[in-house]
């Protein structure tokens, strides 16, 4: 079965123009996607009397909200470079079956998280690093949220299976719909109806749900490369198990995330309070407005390397990875600069408390001082994802965040009390970028030899 015009410019169009056509659109959709979580802290931050309370109760509830959106990864970043795989061979029965088995298993994931959460959120909260003034706040935000995780499920999950095709406008338009009614309504429900992190749970999620609504509308449509058909929702055995075994790298990646959270929340409480805590949910964020372009430029590049892997195209992957570094690389390294030079800028964005502010500005710098390498890693681990490596995706995800991060949370306290939390982020990715840049030199040209891969 013959691909169609706009997945065939994955293997015909120069490079360079590629690359722009589709990382451009991804960056812009990643950082209006990170508007989904950012903009709920800066509103919440700033809510009279209130704020830092509420924005530390909203810190310890990210772990759960991290966990959903991993489980979304799981399908969307585990199923869709198998579709454009399939593409890239000419069998578009075979990537309609991944997606339709994709919608499936997001279906299933969204009801047991609903039920389960919903269940134990409490427990869960104090676990997380919650105190006796905070649990409060992140007991209304996830009793709310947790309403729309078949639709945050939805949204992020099925939004890969668009840019794979090569449509990263229409992708990047379905997280622009959603940011902009997220900004919209956030200071509608938190301020103007005084529900405060009740209305921003209920923001998101309906934001989310009309994010959905796009998405499910082009993949049913005729416009899309790959459809949504009845006879590939039921499961398959064999589809799921390649699923799985792609997506648990990312799942790993951001479901440890979560985990991190709570290692990091559970330790900065024991060595340091509320206020630690609070700094937390700050630090994480500015990390974000840092690594989020690098992963939007990645999942933008990655259609590419997956599609000219099928079609057999071995010099448009190596073309397409020198590029992809050589821009990672730049941005990683401006954006930290830019972080470390106004750390009192980033605090003053998500709250008015001139404590918290001073704290930020001291420990950002510490906090994001080893990110500037994370632009290679990135790139090694995008490729080996674009190349269907499971095994060595997993090995990469695990490293830098269970084998170094968390052991390194708990022990450098022993030494430098709480500021060795901070220094465990820094060491950690320095040294699993080193770790996954040797590993990368010595596997890429095996795996393309052996798969006997022609110009």
């Amino acid at each position: 079965m013959a691909t169609g015009i706009q997945d065939e410019k994955l293997g015909t169009e120069p490079i360079g123009r590629l690359i722009i056509h589709l990382a451009l659109p991804s960056v812009a959709a990643q950082l209006i996607n990170v508007l989904y979580n950012m903009v709920d802290r800066m509103y919440i931050g700033h809510i009279p009397g209130e704020g830092a309370l509420a924005l530390t109760g909203l810190g310890v509830s990210l772990p759960i909200i991290m966990l959903i959106s991993a489980f979304s990864a799981f399908v969307g970043m585990g199923g869709a470079p198998l579709a454009s795989i399939e593409l890239g061979k000419g069998n578009r029965e075979g990537a309609e079956r991944i997606l339709g088995n994709g919608v499936t298993l997001l279906f299933c994931f969204s009801l047991c998280l609903t039920i389960g959460f919903s269940l134990f959120k409490t427990p869960l909260l104090y676990m997380f690093g919650a105190s006796v003034n905070t649990i409060s706040y992140g007991e209304e935000y996830l009793k709310v949220y947790l309403l729309g995780t078949i639709f945050v499920q939805a949204s992020l999950g099925l939004n890969p299976f668009i840019s794979s095709q090569g449509y990263a406008k229409i992708a990047m338009g379905s997280v622009l719909i959603g940011a902009v009614l997220n900004i919209i309504l956030d200071p509608v429900f938190i301020f103007f109806f005084h529900m405060g992190v009740k209305g921003a749970a209920l923001a998101t999620i309906t934001a989310q749900a009309v994010s959905a609504f796009w998405i499910l509308r082009f993949l049913v449509s005729k416009k899309s490369g790959i459809c949504i058909r009845k006879k590939y929702l039921k499961p398959d055995p064999k589809v799921l198990s390649h699923i799985s075994s792609l997506g648990i790298s990312p799942f790993i990646m951001q479901s440890t995330e979560s985990f991190i959270s709570i290692v990091l929340n559970s330790q900065l409480q024991k060595y340091g309070g509320d206020l630690h805590v609070g700094a937390l949910t700050i630090l994480q964020s500015v990390m974000q407005l840092v690594v989020i372009p690098v992963q939007g430029i990645s999942q933008g590049i990655q259609p590419i390397i997956s599609y000219n892997y099928g079609a057999g195209n071995r010099e448009r992957i190596e073309k397409t990875f020198q590029i992809m570094t050589g821009v990672i690389c730049t941005v990683t390294t401006l954006s930290c600069l830019f972080a470390l030079l106004f750390p009192a800028m980033f605090a003053k964005i998500f709250t008015k408390d001139e404590e918290l502010i001073m704290l930020v500005s001291d420990v950002l710098p510490i906090f994001l001082s080893g990110i500037w390498i994370f632009g290679a890693q990135m790139s090694c681990q995008t490729t080996f994802m674009g190349l269907g490596q499971a095994k060595i995706s997993l090995f990469i995800a695990l490293l830098r965040k269970v084998f170094l991060l968390i052991p390194l949370a708990y022990i450098l306290p022993l030494f430098l009390q709480v500021r060795g939390i901070y220094f465990a982020e820094p060491l950690a990715d320095i040294t699993a970028a080193i770790f996954c840049i040797l590993l990368f030199l010595a596997n890429f040209k095996k795996i393309l030899g052996k798969a006997s891969m022609e110009k």
